[in-house]
C-alpha cells in the first residue's frame, strides 16, 4: 500500500494556527500586564464577531442580538459571581444565553431579511430597559458590582472559549451541518425542498453561536467591577461584530477573526488619541468596506495574490 505525498502547502496554515495558539496560551508568563489586558479585549470582540459569522455568515441572516447575548452573561456574572466558582458561573453565563436565543430563534426566525435584523436589535433594546425597570422597582439601584477576578485568569478563560470556538467553527463547516447552512444562505426553499429542516436548524445554530457571546460576557464582567443595563446591553457590541466580521471578510473563518483583531487594536489606540472621533472614522471605514471591500480582507488579500502569481508565472 502506496502512502500519499504530503503537500507543504496544506500543512502551513494548521501549523501557523498552532504556532499562534500556543504563543496565545503561554502569553500571561512572558508578557506585560497591559498586554494581558489589551489580548483579552481582543479576544472579546473575535469571538463576537466568529460567533456571530457562525450563523450569519452561511445563513445570510443578518443578527443584531449579540449585544442580548453578551448582557446576558454580563448580568450572569453580575448576579451570581459572589455564589459560584467563576467556571461554572462562565458556563452559566453560555448556557442561559443559549436558552434564551433558543426562544428567540424558535419565534423569529420565520422572519427574514430586514424584519429579522430588526427584531434583533429590538430585542437587546427591549431586555436593557425590563432590566432597567427590574433593578429600579426591585433591588433600588441602577446598577451591580462584580466579584473581581485576576487578570491572568480572566485572559486564560477567554482563551479557552476562543479555542472552543475555533474548534466548532472548523467542525461546523466541515460537516453536513455546514453544507446545509450554506444551502439555506443560497436558497432556503431549495433546502426545505430536499430535506433539510430549516426552521430547526437555523433555530439551533443561532443558539449555539450565542453561547459564545454569553460566556464571553461572563468573563470580561469580572475586569469591569461595575455594569449597569445600559453597559450590559449596549447595542454598540452588536454592530461592532457585524463590522468586524464584515471588514476581515465572511468566505473564510480566519476573515472575522483579523477584522476582529485589528479593529479592537484600533479601538484601543483611537480611544486613547481620539476619543471624540473613533466613532466616525470607524462609519467611514464601514462605508469604504461595503463599497469597495466586498469580501473584506481576506479577499483583498487574496486577489492580490492572485495578481502576484498570475505575475510571477507570466514572467517565467
Amino acid at each position: 500500500m502506496r502512502l500519499g505525498k504530503i503537500n507543504p502547502k496544506k500543512l502551513w496554515v494548521p501549523g501557523a494556527t498552532f504556532v499562534v495558539l500556543a504563543l496565545l496560551a503561554t502569553l500571561p508568563l512572558y508578557a506585560s500586564t497591559y498586554s494581558v489586558i489589551l489580548l483579552t479585549s481582543i479576544l472579546m470582540f473575535v469571538i463576537l464577531a466568529l460567533s456571530w459569522a457562525l450563523f450569519s455568515a452561511p445563513t445570510g441572516y443578518i443578527s443584531l442580538a449579540p449585544a442580548a447575548f453578551f448582557g446576558v452573561g454580563i448580568y450572569t456574572s453580575a448576579i451570581l459571581g459572589k455564589q459560584l466558582p467563576f467556571p461554572l458561573v462562565v458556563s452559566l453565563g453560555g448556557l442561559i444565553s443559549f436558552c434564551l436565543a433558543l426562544l428567540v430563534g424558535a419565534l423569529t426566525l420565520r422572519l427574514r431579511g430586514i424584519y429579522f435584523a430588526m427584531f434583533t436589535f429590538g430585542l437587546v433594546e427591549l431586555i436593557k430597559h425590563f432590566w432597567l425597570w427590574y433593578e429600579i422597582q426591585f433591588t433600588g439601584t441602577r446598577g451591580r458590582f462584580v466579584v473581581v477576578v485576576p487578570h491572568n485568569t480572566i485572559y486564560l478563560a477567554m482563551f479557552a472559549v476562543f479555542v472552543l470556538l475555533l474548534l466548532t467553527t472548523y467542525l461546523v463547516r466541515r460537516s453536513r451541518l455546514g453544507l446545509a447552512l450554506r444551502s439555506i444562505g443560497e436558497c432556503e426553499e431549495a433546502a426545505a425542498h430536499i430535506g433539510v429542516n430549516v426552521n430547526a436548524l437555523k433555530t439551533v445554530m443561532f443558539a449555539v453561536s450565542a453561547i459564545f457571546m454569553g460566556a464571553a460576557g461572563s468573563i470580561i464582567a469580572t475586569r469591569w467591577t461595575y455594569v449597569d443595563p445600559y453597559i450590559a446591553f449596549n447595542p454598540l457590541y452588536s454592530f461592532m461584530a457585524v463590522l468586524m466580521a464584515l471588514f476581515g471578510g465572511l468566505g473564510h473563518p480566519y476573515g472575522p477573526i483579523l477584522g476582529a483583531a485589528i479593529f479592537a487594536y484600533l479601538e484601543e489606540l483611537l480611544i486613547t488619541r481620539f476619543p471624540y472621533y473613533y466613532m466616525l472614522i470607524f462609519g467611514v471605514v464601514l462605508i469604504i468596506t461595503v463599497l469597495y471591500l466586498p469580501e473584506g480582507l481576506i479577499g483583498l488579500i487574496g486577489k492580490i495574490w492572485r495578481r502576484v502569481r498570475g505575475g510571477h508565472y507570466a514572467a517565467a
